[in-house]
C-alpha cells in the first residue's frame, strides 16, 4: 500500500477547490453549503494574523447553522441588500496541501475575486486556508478561513460569497 503524500494530493484538491470556486460563481448556493460538513466554520477575520475568532471580532463567523441562515438571507427575493445579486469571478491559484494527516487536510490557497454589482466592480484578493475532510464521497469543508488583504480597510458592504 502507498502514501499519498501532500504534492500527490494537490491535482485532487485543487480540482475540489476550482468546483467550489464555480458553484459560487453559479449561484448554485445549496449545493456549495452541502459541501461543508455539520460543525463546519467560515471565518473572515477582521485582522491580520487573527487567531482566535471567540476573543476578537471579525468579519464573519459563522458556524454551519448561521452559514445556512446566511445562505438563505442571501436567496430572499426581498434581500434588498443583494438587489441585483452579484455576479462573480472566483480565481483560485497557489493551492499548496500544508498537512495532510490521515484523512484531515489543510490547504493553503490564493483567492482573486472579481465582483460586479450595481454598475461597479470590485477586486477582493484573499489568503484562503480550507481545512478538508475526506469521505467516500470526496472532499468536506470543515473550515474555510478567508484572510481578506484589505480586512482592516474601510469594506463598503460584503455582499459576495469568498
Amino acid at each position: 500500500m502507498s502514501v499519498t503524500t501532500p504534492v500527490d494530493l494537490r491535482p485532487v484538491v485543487e480540482q475540489f477547490l476550482y468546483h467550489e470556486a464555480r458553484l459560487l460563481d453559479h449561484g448554485r448556493l445549496d449545493e456549495w453549503l452541502a459541501l461543508f460538513t455539520d460543525d463546519a466554520t467560515y471565518w473572515i477575520p477582521l485582522q491580520r494574523d487573527q487567531t482566535d475568532p471567540l476573543t476578537t471580532s471579525s468579519i464573519v463567523y459563522d458556524d454551519r447553522r448561521l452559514l445556512e441562515v446566511r445562505i438563505r438571507q442571501f436567496q430572499h427575493p426581498r434581500a434588498h441588500a443583494r438587489m441585483p445579486a452579484p455576479r462573480t469571478v472566483h480565481q483560485v491559484s497557489n493551492v499548496q496541501v500544508e498537512q495532510a494527516e490521515g484523512d484531515r487536510l489543510r490547504v493553503g490557497s490564493t483567492l482573486v475575486l472579481l465582483e460586479y454589482r450595481l454598475e461597479r466592480q470590485r477586486v477582493w484578493g484573499a489568503l484562503v486556508e480550507h481545512r478538508l475532510w475526506r469521505t467516500a464521497d470526496g472532499f468536506r469543508i470543515a473550515g474555510k478561513r478567508i484572510d481578506l488583504v484589505n480586512s482592516e480597510a474601510e469594506l463598503d458592504g460584503i455582499v459576495c460569497i469568498f
